[in-house]
């Protein structure tokens, strides 16, 4: 009785938003952890909509058991990187810069491969299990590479959603970034048709890993407030928006929450082996279900994930 107090009159004092300082409403009432099966709260910013899930755990490290880091994209890696090198690569044309930053950069395997086309590459990654090597030098955070500056690219893919204040990241990413650099940041999007239809169970909401949800005009806000020009924004990341029709559906249809994902990922999943079978033959016909509709999605700009291209200054 007595946690459920203090639960409830942390949610007696509402922040305002960490991008624009304006007035938070509620969005969703309660939003579960598949992981740990407690309930947070989703506040919406009024003004430019940023997401705000609430309360903020003071310890997070507890909701990130040690298969997150690893194989966490399991069959779509190789995919998933080849993807990312290319849009860094097209970025960059014209540039003659190779210094990367990736801000969480999970087991090292981006940095390693783009490492290996000729970039000079320095990770940040709070998994405390990841440590520098003869092929790339990670930090803990930020500040320790205040020294270091300045970079020519600098990556964020899916991670800026897990900051504890975005605001200040921005702006410490502002400093460190070159004149003329470019960030890249790939986030889940909060303006997607998935979004809309599944609410507070979208997987990608993944509370509360995910401390802040994005849409398009939330991103933008804090990117222009910080002095950043968005030159492009490009629609879909094909395995996260596919994953975010099924598994979502999934979650709704059947009792037993992301186990077609942990499935792919090559995570125990906790379950029978008759249940991980019939997730996995339902997931993938959703897959095949919903591929039409992933099309017509990122035709209409409403993509389960969005990835914003910006650089420093005007170029």
């Amino acid at each position: 009785m007595e946690n459920n107090t203090h639960n409830k009159n942390k949610y007696l004092s509402i922040p305002t938003c960490n991008v624009c300082g304006d007035e938070l409403i509620i969005q969703y009432s309660m939003v579960q952890d598949p992981m740990t099966n407690e309930r947070f709260a989703i506040y919406k910013c009024s003004k430019c909509g940023l997401g705000h899930t609430f309360p903020q755990p003071e310890g997070l490290m507890k909701y990130y058991d040690k298969s997150y880091y690893g194989s966490r994209h399991g069959l779509t890696e190789s995919y998933c990187i080849k993807r990312r090198m290319r849009l860094v690569s097209s970025a960059m044309k014209g540039s003659n810069g190779n210094r990367l930053l990736d801000i969480g950069c999970g087991d090292g395997s981006f940095l390693l491969a783009i490492k290996h086309s000729g970039w000079e590459v320095t990770g940040i990654e709070t998994n405390p299990n990841l440590e520098s090597t003869e092929e790339f030098i990670v930090r803990r955070n930020i500040e320790e590479l205040f020294n270091c500056a300045p970079f020519d690219c600098i990556t964020m893919w899916h991670t800026l959603e897990h900051m504890q204040d975005i605001s200040t990241m921005v702006s410490q990413i502002y400093r460190i970034l070159k004149p003329g650099g470019i960030l890249i940041i790939a986030v889940p999007n909060n303006s997607s048709f998935q979004s809309k239809v599944f609410k507070s169970k979208w997987l990608h909401l993944d509370v509360p890993r995910h401390l802040y949800h994005l849409y398009i005009s939330s991103l933008q806000c804090c990117l222009k407030t910080k002095g950043f020009v968005v030159k492009n924004q490009r629609y879909q990341e094909l395995e996260y928006d596919l994953l975010g029709w099924a598994q979502s559906t999934l979650n709704c249809i059947l009792n037993f929450h992301n186990v077609f994902f942990n499935y792919l990922r090559g995570k125990k999943t906790g379950y029978s082996r008759l249940v991980n079978i019939t997730n996995l033959l339902i997931g993938i016909f959703l897959v095949m279900l919903f591929l039409p509709i992933v099309i017509v999605e990122k035709l209409f700009k409403r993509s389960g994930t969005i990835t914003t291209i910006a650089s420093k200054d005007a170029v």
